[in-house]
Formats: C-alpha cells, structure tokens, sequence
C-alpha cells in the first residue's frame, strides 16, 4: 500500500481507520479484503437518503464499494480546504472551493445563488447552506426552461405550436418535467413527425395509384376472403356432387349446435359459414339470398365495386367477373395493405395538415428550438445540483465511511448508522437494535449470529415498523412474545414496542451456569401443579358423588348423629361412601413407612460417603456443580466466541466482509441494565422511619411518607 493506514484492532478484525483527507483520498488503495463492508442499502439506515441517492450512481437502491470511492474522488477533485468535512460542517464555503474547472464553476454557482437571495458577499467570506440552495432548486424548477430537455406544453407562448404539442403529447404520451408539468421531448417531437411524414407520403401515393377506386378496393378487401372461400368450394363441389352438402356446413346436427344459444349475426358460427349455398358453377348472390351475416358487406361490394368498375346492376357475382374485379382494384388493395398505423396515424391526414400546416418541417423546427433552449439552462441547473451534493458530501462523506469501510462509530460507541435507536424492555435498554423490512426472511439469517435476538412490533401515530434488537446483558426468564415495551428511534420518537418473534441462543455463561436449575425448578413447579390439579379434581369428583349420594338419602328434620366409632357412617347414610375420620388400612400404612425408611436410610449412606471425605467436600461439590452446569455453560461459551454482527445485517442487505464479532464486554455496553441504588431503604424501613422518626444506619436523611399498600 503506498498510503500509510492506521488500523486498530475490533470484532476480531484489523480495520482502518480514518482521520484525514489522505484516507479518504487513498480508498482505491485500500486492499479491499480488508473492508468492513463492501455494500450496503440507501434505505433503512439513520443517515440522509438524499445523500445516499447521490453517491448511489446506478441508482439500484445500494451503495457499493467503487461507488464511494468515487464520490471521495469526486470530492478531492472539488475541495481544497478538507477540515470542513473532517468536522463535518453543513455549510460550504466558497474558499474551500479549488482552483479547478469544476472548483470555478461552483464558485460561481455560489456566488450568483446568494446574489439572488440577496445575501451578496465577497467570495473569502460567503458560504452557503442546504436552505439557499434548495431555495435556488425550487425557483430553477418552475421556470419556463429548467435545463431537463423537456418542455411543458403550456410553454408554448403561440397557440399554433401549443396546440401541435399537445397533439404529440396526446398522441405519444406526456412526459413529466423537473417541475411535474407534463410536456414533450425531442423524442417525441422527431416521432411524431416522422410517422405524419409517412402517413401524408402514404396518402400521397394513393393518390396516384389508386385513381379514385379507393372505395372499391375497400369493399373488395373486406369480403375477398370469405368469397375466394365461397368459389373454392363450388368448384370442390363441380369435382364431387356428394361432397356439397358438407360444404355447405348445413347439416341439422351442426346447425342443432348453435340453436341452442343465444344467436347474432356478427357472432363467429354464423359468420363461418359460406358466404352463400355453395353448389357446383353456382354464383355468388348479393341480395337477400346470401348469408345473413355477410348481406351487408356484399351489399357494400355491389354498390361500390360491382356496379362502378362492371358497368352494371348485378344481383349475383360469377367467379369470372370477381376475377376481374380483383384485378382492376390489385394496386389498390397493395396500397391499402400499406397504410401505417398507430396513434399519429389515427388522426388521419386532414387533422396532421391542419396542425402542421403546409410545412411541417418548420413545424418540426420550431418546436425542436423549444427544447434546445430549454437544454441550454442544463449547465446551470447541473451546477447547482454539483453544489447540493457538494455540500452533502462534506457534512456526511466522513460518517458514511466510518460506517462502511470500518465500523468505527460502532466500536467506539458514536452510533452506527444501522442503529434504528434504543429497545427498553424487561428492565433494560437494548441499543443495538437494527431495521427490518421482512422478519420472515430476516430471521433465518439473523440467527447465525448466534445471539439472543428479539423482534418487535412498533407503532406509533398509525405508523409500523419492525425492529430487531440484539439482548446481550441480564436474563430472559420473561423475554417472551407478546411482551410489550418502548422503543426510542434516533430522532427521539418513541414507538410502542411488542415482541413477535424471539431467537434464542445464550447470553452469557454466568446465564449457562444458572440455566440447569432454573429449568430443575420449572419441571418440578410444573409437576407439582399437575399432581395439584389432577388431585384436586379427583377430590372433587368424590366429593361432588359423595354429596349426591347424600342428597338421594331421607333424613329425618334433626340432625344427624355424628358420634360413633371411627370409621363406622353416621345413621342414615348409605354403607360404602367414603366418610372423614374413617381408618386408613392398616397395610397402607405400613407400606409407606417402609418406603420412608428406605429413602431415609438412602440418604443417610449417601451422607455418610460425603461425610467421609473430610477435606475433599469442597471438590466434591464443585464436582457436582460442574456436572449439571458444565455442559450448558461450554456450550454457552462456544457461542458467545461465535456471536458476531455480521449475518443481521448481511439480512437487513449489506455486504459484511468480515465477521464482527460481538465480544462479551461490547455486549454488556449494548445492553444496559440498572446499576443498584445505594443506600437504598427497605419498606419495612420506611415504615419505621414514618412511625418512630428514625432513620435507619447509613441511610440518606430523606423525608419520607408512610407508602399506599
């Protein structure tokens, strides 16, 4: 590398860093291997999206390594005075300007903005900010020619092209201009000239080609299918008599077909079939005898082919006379075949003469002049937009790289520009917490990370959003979905938070070490409350047959005798029912104070072996301790040591090129959690200071009132 980089070591990786112009400058030269990441998207980052959408040139929606080297080259070849971007100032002053072609021209672009903003000043001293140059974008916009080659319609000051240009945006589609009015280009000026040219040219060679047959090359065109059909199959039927029936497609079973529906001449079977009843030599009729569907158009033929070009009133065609026919109407009908289509086309050429008038390529010119004056203002308005991106540049180019070719503001806890903001939840404050377009898709590689992720739900104001934040400190007994929290975003907004989704994996060994016997706990809570349950509805089933069988037994108005030998029923009551007091079985008994002896005397050898191991107790119970959390608490370690950053943000669409681990340490700064209050004072204490007027031993002399239980 001929640039000397600085690196410091973080997340397991050598990253560089960068503090000066040179670094910024020397990207290109910076082994790319050695990148943090080498892509990132424009959207869902705390960072300014207009920024990003200019230093993204492809505009596909992502940031890629070439193209932020190219925006610090574009930079240096534009700036001479770094320290503004180093600070990250938002205000360019026009002596940080070089002393190039480009530098000059913004220069000048600067000074004429303030000079319209009536904030003149001398160029040492004037500097300028986004309000005066998006102030400057605003009026360029809505100016007559605002340099996007594309002229509004309402532009046109003399109504003969104003209404030409709205023809062709009519015809051709409008295209809207920097300001959203919708207007025409060049492109669609040459076009729409271009295809009137071809329609009048069309017209033109009609004119001589045809000779006044038009109509009747029309009238051919329209039936010349369906009547070559019809001569076709008389001649068939002069070749074989018993094929005409079948020709005629007029059997009863075919007709049977379309009977049953709903009939119209211009539907499709009775338009297929023949044109007339088809029998050997037989001529085409073109009056009330041939095919209903057909009558009108053949009756269009008679009338304008027939009779003008045949010299007489026929009532039927023979197949001589249509061969004819066809022949005198053949140049015709080629120029017909030739028209042009389309929407220009469509207007028909009275309607493109009258709007282009007898010379349409002055037309043509005037409004093409349109859109060359209008381009002529490009220059300035490019200039202008240099200037915006300029300044962008120079207040975010620092940052952004820091977050992109290392993780600096990461590491040394500025902020990262994938921090959406700040998940307090269950006692704690989650502040690695990154935006999520889809969970779904998210989490399967999210979850590689190994650490412990939460995924929630905001709302605020009838907006959404959905986070995912990192939990890396403190335990997850009651980290759960639906667990409801507050998340705090970047700018300060608070959102109503709720879990949806959780990946576990473990938070720290000290967690592992624990986990074993909050789990022995549960298990047992959770038989306990089974056995509980089971045996309180078995009692209460017994209770609830014992008092229906009462209740089927008469008993005298007094009260029933309770007294009497244990275990013999009170009078009146059924023999068989199970009464309080009654003798437990002998044989039970005597069961169960074995069982108990043979567990205590268990216990009691057990306790006798560990007694006698004298000084090795303590490793003894160490031993113990490490066999039911040893394992728990290795694995717990082997997956901190792969807890890395990495794939949550390889889900949310960058590139990450190197792991980024997530150390223990950083994890406990990630995810903070109440220190302990010193000194303070317990509740029974509390009371006793309200009632006596003393102040418990080391404690602050606060005035305190008696609580609200």
């Amino acid at each position: 590398m001929t640039h000397p980089w600085r690196f410091f070591r973080a997340g397991g990786a050598d990253q560089a860093r960068i503090d000066t112009a040179d670094d910024l400058l020397h990207l290109r030269d910076l082994d790319q291997k050695r990148w943090v990441a080498l892509a990132c998207p424009t959207r869902g980052l705390e960072f300014d999206e207009r920024t990003l959408d200019l230093i993204d040139l492809d505009r596909d929606g992502r940031i890629r390594a070439p193209e932020l080297i190219a925006a610090c080259e574009w930079v240096g070849a534009r700036l001479k005075d770094w320290q503004p971007l180093l600070r990250g100032e938002s205000r360019l002053a026009a002596a940080s300007l070089s002393d190039t072609e480009e530098g000059r021209a913004l220069a000048e672009e600067l000074q004429r903005t303030l000079a319209l903003a009536g904030q003149a000043a001398p160029a040492e001293r004037s500097d300028i900010g986004l309000d005066e140059i998006r102030e400057r974008q605003s009026h360029l916009v809505a100016e007559r020619h605002n340099g996007d080659g594309i002229v509004p319609v309402a532009a046109f000051e003399d109504p003969t092209d104003r209404a030409l240009a709205q023809a062709v945006a009519d015809a051709l589609g409008a295209v809207a201009d920097a300001g959203g009015e919708p207007g025409i280009d060049e492109t669609r000026i040459q076009a729409f000239f271009d295809q009137a040219a071809a329609v009048q040219a069309w017209h033109a060679e009609g004119e001589a080609d045809c000779a006044g047959r038009r109509a009747a090359a029309m009238a051919v065109q329209a039936v010349h299918d369906k009547v070559e059909d019809f001569f076709a199959r008389c001649r068939l039927a002069s070749y074989d008599a018993s094929v005409a029936a079948t020709l005629n497609a007029t059997e009863p079973e075919q007709l049977k077909q379309h009977a049953a529906g709903l009939l119209s001449l211009e539907s499709g079977p009775l338009k297929q079939l023949p044109a007339a009843p088809v029998a050997a030599g037989a001529a085409l009729p073109l009056d009330a005898r041939a095919n209903p569907a057909w009558r009108a158009a053949l009756a269009a033929l008679r009338e304008q082919a027939v009779r003008p070009l045949l010299g007489r009133d026929a009532d039927e065609l023979v197949e001589a006379d249509w061969r004819a026919l066809k022949e005198q109407v053949q140049a015709c009908r080629e120029w017909l075949k030739r028209q042009p289509t389309g929407p220009v086309a469509a207007l028909g050429v009275e309607a493109l003469s009258a709007l282009a008038g007898a010379q349409p390529e002055a037309a043509r010119a005037r409004l093409l002049a349109q859109v060359v004056e209008d381009r002529a203002a490009a220059p300035r308005h490019a200039a202008l937009n240099d200037l915006e991106k300029l300044l962008l540049l120079q207040r975010d180019l620092l940052r952004l790289a820091r977050n992109f070719v290392s993780f600096e503001d990461f590491y040394e806890g500025r902020g990262a520009v994938f921090q959406a903001g700040t998940l307090f939840i269950d006692g704690r404050a989650c502040e690695l917490a990154v935006e999520v377009v889809d969970p779904a898709r998210h989490a399967p590689i999210a979850g590689l990370a190994k650490a412990y992720l939460a995924y929630c739900e905001c709302v605020r104001l009838n907006q959404k959003r959905t986070i995912v934040a990192v939990v890396s400190a403190g335990d997850v007994d009651f980290l759960f979905v639906g667990r409801n929290g507050l998340f705090y975003d970047r700018e300060g907004h608070d959102w109503d938070a709720r879990i949806v989704k959780v990946i576990e994996n473990p938070i720290s060994v000290g967690q592992a070490f624990l986990s074993p016997y909050k789990k022995l706990v549960r298990l047992v809570e959770e038989q306990v409350a089974k056995r509980a349950a089971a045996s309180d509805s078995t009692q209460q089933g017994r209770l609830g047959q014992w008092a229906g069988r009462i209740a089927t037994v008469d008993q005298p108005a007094a009260a029933p005798a309770t007294t009497g030998a244990a275990g013999v029923p009170p009078a009146g009551l059924p023999a068989g029912l199970p009464v309080p007091g009654r003798r437990v079985d002998v044989g039970t008994v005597a069961a169960i104070g074995v069982a108990l002896g043979s567990i205590s005397t268990v216990i009691v050898g057990i306790f006798g072996r560990f007694v006698d191991l004298g000084w090795w107790i303590p490793l003894a119970v160490l031993g113990i301790v490490l066999s039911i959390s040893g394992p728990s608490m290795l694995i717990a370690w082997l997956k901190l040591r792969q807890r890395s950053l990495g794939p949550i943000l390889d889900a949310s669409g960058w590139a990450i090129n190197n792991r980024m681990k997530l150390s223990t340490r950083l994890g406990g700064s990630l995810t903070k959690r109440p220190q302990p209050v010193p000194h303070a004072v317990k509740l029974q204490e509390m009371r006793r200071t309200a009632r006596d007027g003393t102040r418990p031993a080391g404690a602050p002399s606060v005035a305190v009132s008696e609580p609200s239980l």
